[in-house]
């Protein structure tokens, strides 16, 4: 319409109108929570659109959900790196550890500059009231957590299942260190039994506890390896911290004599950073770290869904807003 003051034509802003403009508000919402089920593709085709018209209404239902809710001021924190593309491509996330959903997707890679650009954007007032950190043994992490300007009060935990993973890439190393100076039948027992050995013996099928027990039977020093993994999980279940280093010390002890060089580094990795491993000893600290590995995984299957999409800020929106409850009809007739 003609605009009166000046006397060109200017299009009118409608309240109820989406960011596209031939789609009202309530339209884009539904194809919002369609999308939540389906992929773009799929509602596509059941609505009759284009893809891209589709994932521009996806994005501006998401958008909508994260502007509700504000930038949130977590307590507890979980720190992960996600690889986006082959290679070392990484970016960071971070989520809520109380709230169970992740708050900020970010940085260039997994880098100090990086993880503070979440601090920068989270605001030195909520920073500072982050009293848990949890995360994996990566520097950058802890020296950005630790700054003055960002959580200086927060204590570090080191994410258990990081931690194991470590001790499994020990064995593993055992493992094959056998496989090579072994021939003939007793090497026979170790190949393809990398995976029976990782895991717990309670996990295993009957197949699986036969095949556990005549390798261990076979081979004295993967037995031995054996053993301290699986004793090494007793960690976790002290109460107090003189406990948990009384029982690392008897473990680290138990070494000596043993030829486990894997073991032994594995050990001073875990004595350099003790602190972070310790603090799951204090009553305030107990977090569920499943609950951490959980939500990694489900940020994997996103990954995969989001595969084939060019669009990284399309990827950060379904990964920060995949956890969110769905609007409700209250709220999509509220203005934006």
């Amino acid at each position: 319409m003609q605009c009166r003051s000046c006397g060109k034509v200017k299009q009118e802003q409608l309240a109820w109108l989406a960011d596209h403009p031939f789609y009202t508000k309530r339209f884009a919402f539904y194809v919002g929570k369609r999308c939540r089920a389906s992929t773009i593709q799929a509602v596509a085709r059941e609505l009759h659109l284009d893809w891209r018209a589709v994932k521009a209404l996806d994005k501006q239902y998401m958008r909508e959900q994260l502007r509700r809710l504000g930038v949130p001021g977590p307590k507890v924190v979980g720190i992960d790196e996600v690889s986006i593309k082959k290679g070392h491509t990484y970016r960071i996330v971070v989520s809520d550890l109380v709230r169970h959903r992740p708050i900020w997707f970010g940085g260039m890679d997994r880098s100090e500059a990086s993880m503070d650009q979440f601090y920068q954007w989270l605001g030195p007032k909520k920073s500072h009231k982050i009293r848990l950190a949890v995360m994996d043994m990566w520097k950058a992490f802890r020296t950005s957590t630790l700054k003055p300007d960002h959580a200086p009060n927060a204590a570090i935990l080191f994410d258990k299942f990081h931690v194991l993973r470590h001790r499994g890439d020990a064995l593993d190393q055992v493992r094959k260190s056998e496989y090579a100076r072994l021939t003939g039948k007793e090497r026979a027992y170790i190949k393809g039994q990398k995976y029976t050995l990782l895991s717990h013996r309670a996990n295993l099928a009957l197949d699986g506890r036969k095949a556990l027990n005549k390798l261990l039977k076979a081979n004295k020093r993967l037995n031995t390896a054996y053993l301290l993994k699986e004793s090494f999980g007793q960690l976790w279940d002290y109460q107090t911290e003189s406990g948990a280093r009384a029982f690392f010390t008897r473990w680290t002890q138990s070494l000596k004599w043993q030829r486990l060089t894997p073991y032994e580094k594995f050990a001073a990795m875990i004595d350099r950073h003790w602190d972070g491993i310790a603090s799951y000893c204090h009553p305030e600290n107990k977090v569920s770290l499943g609950l951490v590995e959980g939500l990694n995984n489900k940020i994997r299957v996103l990954q995969r869904r989001a595969y084939g999409y060019r669009d990284e800020e399309y990827l950060k929106l379904n990964i920060v807003a995949a956890f969110l409850p769905p609007l409700t009809r209250r709220e999509e007739k509220d203005p934006l």
